[in-house]
């Protein structure tokens, strides 16, 4: 059996330096192979419990295995398993992004239909302004002058017993408001003893339906 300095002085227990002396007193055998010295012990020198001791601390220790060799099919393989998994997220994200569609498709229909409400609603409201607007319109035009029979329907404008009409009672009753009614005013007062539809009496302004039209003092 052989030996180099360091298994010798593991094996026997022994410092580098008592080795380097026997061996240079040739106290120990030894070989020197590619500068590398071996010392040359007999295996019937040593007692069976060294040799045993020996035997186990010589014994070849599990090797590290060998890294595989990458292959064409491994890493085909890895590919293939990189892409399942890719697969995968794109399915996931289709699926958030089809659920946020139709979320935002339901917010917008409900908008539609919030908006819709909405200009339905201002829709009637128009409608109803209008006709008021249009009654009022009429009624100042004077077409509702001649429809008004003012024996029959109550509660009508105070008169005369000869059929006259005080004239601020006569606009407040077909709506007018109060620009308007001073506006008619003084265009009774302008005309007033150039126009013989004009009636005064005690600085009160008077209007006879049952025998004029008033429709341009009143547009």
């Amino acid at each position: 059996m052989r030996f180099t300095v360091d298994e010798y002085a593991k094996t026997f227990k022994m410092s580098k330096e008592m080795i380097q002396n026997k061996l240079r007193t040739k106290r120990l055998n030894y070989i020197i192979e590619g500068g590398v010295t071996y010392i040359i012990v007999p295996r019937s020198s040593l007692d069976d419990a060294k040799r045993q001791e020996i035997a186990q601390s010589t014994k070849p220790t599990s090797s590290v295995p060998a890294p595989q060799k990458t292959t064409v099919g491994m890493i085909i393989a890895l590919y293939q398993k990189e892409n399942q998994q890719l697969k995968l997220k794109i399915k996931e994200l289709e699926t958030k992004i089809d659920r946020l569609v139709n979320d935002k498709e339901q917010m917008l229909i409900a908008e539609r239909e919030r908006i819709e409400e909405i200009y339905t609603a201002k829709d009637e409201q128009l409608k109803n302004l209008l006709e008021v607007i249009n009654t009022k319109l009429l009624l100042s035009q004077g077409n509702s002058v001649h429809d008004v029979d003012i024996t029959a329907t109550p509660p009508v404008a105070p008169s005369l017993p000869n059929g006259v009409i005080e004239l601020k009672r006569y606009l407040k009753f077909i709506g007018m408001g109060s620009d308007e009614r001073k506006s008619v005013k003084r265009r009774f007062e302008l005309a007033y003893g150039s126009d013989i539809r004009i009636i005064q009496k005690e600085g009160e302004f008077y209007v006879d339906l049952s025998k004029y039209d008033y429709t341009d003092f009143l547009s």
